[in-house]
């Protein structure tokens, strides 16, 4: 497989030995069946002792990985009659973040989400995810829109952060990202936050306030990302492992410190390998979400968001 991680290496060593032997053995001319059947039992194996003991920062690595599914895979396999909506009706489209209506089984919903390119081109196109004040006046402006036809909705949080260029600056970003915190709080519709990827700082944050969120398994949410952390604490970047482990930025580090409410399970090895059955866990975690929240009066919703992100940090590592 392409694109492997350092710690998947014995992993890529096992797949790379199989195809050979079924290559091999393809013209029927030679049995390998015995020897196949071996292989891939170890490879299970290992797979299972290298994903099921994974690190931080190894999980940090995953949720980077180039061929990891982003908001649009997921629109795609997930969600019916999308229409993407474009603007923030002041400046221009963002197109590291995106959004518009959608369906779910039936179920009209109002997404928006970080979006990462698949390669250098594309990559630049959306400014590898990192949106622009104007992608977070985007995102707000179709959040109000739900909220003015009832509309529930779901948002996809990928981002390394917020983008901290000069421009950026001047045309408001700290301002549309605390708007944005502002004004989520009190959005009169379900609102449901999933980080898939990346969720780094206030970028994260600037559409992460929701009834319901959710942390993919090998996803990260956090302050601030491993290296800016190490650089910050230790001078030293290459400090980012020891970084990713005090930051306590996995989803059950998480859900131990009470700020989030719950962990999605991804295919063993990462969403990267089986994209499809990521993908339905995800859509089985929006459709539960959403019935529990369309139950509950609109007082009662709006009054539970606000008293879950006022409680944040009641929690201590010591709860851990």
């Amino acid at each position: 497989m392409a694109n492997g991680l350092d710690f998947e290496k014995p992993i890529l060593e096992l797949e790379l030995k199989i195809a050979e032997l079924k290559s091999l053995a393809a013209d029927g001319s030679i049995d390998l069946s015995g020897e196949i059947k071996t292989l891939e039992a170890r490879l299970e194996k290992v797979r299972r002792e290298v994903f099921e003991s994974l690190t931080p920062w190894q999980k940090v690595q995953i949720a980077r990985h180039p061929q990891r599914p982003y908001t649009m895979d997921y629109v795609r396999m997930i969600m019916l009659d999308f229409v993407e909506l474009h603007g923030d009706r002041m400046f221009q489209d963002d197109k590291a973040m995106v959004g518009g209506l959608a369906k779910i089984d039936g179920d009209k919903v109002l997404v928006i989400g970080h979006q990462k390119g698949k390669d250098t081109k594309e990559n630049l196109m959306r400014n590898f995810g990192s949106a622009h004040p104007e992608g977070y006046r985007k995102a707000m402006r179709l959040m109000e829109m739900a909220e003015k036809f009832g509309t529930p909705i779901v948002a996809f949080v990928d981002t390394p952060g917020a983008y901290p260029g000069i421009g950026a600056e001047e045309r408001g970003q700290a301002n549309s990202i605390a708007h944005n915190l502002r004004e989520m709080i009190g959005l009169k519709v379900p609102v449901i936050v999933i980080v898939i990827g990346e969720g780094g700082s206030g970028g994260a944050l600037g559409i992460g306030i929701g009834d319901k969120v959710y942390v993919m398994e090998n996803a990260y949410y956090s302050v601030i990302s491993p290296e800016g952390c190490a650089a910050i604490l230790w001078k030293d970047r290459l400090k980012a492992p020891e970084a990713a482990e005090v930051l306590k930025l996995t989803a059950k580090d998480l859900i131990g410190l009470k700020i989030i409410d719950g962990e999605i399970e991804e295919p063993l090895g990462g969403a990267h390998r089986d994209p499809e059955k990521a993908a339905q866990a995800v859509k089985k975690c929006i459709k539960k979400a959403l019935k529990e929240l369309k139950a509950v009066p609109l007082d009662k919703l709006l009054e539970r968001r606000y008293e879950k992100f006022r409680k944040m940090g009641s929690a201590t590592l010591f709860d851990l």
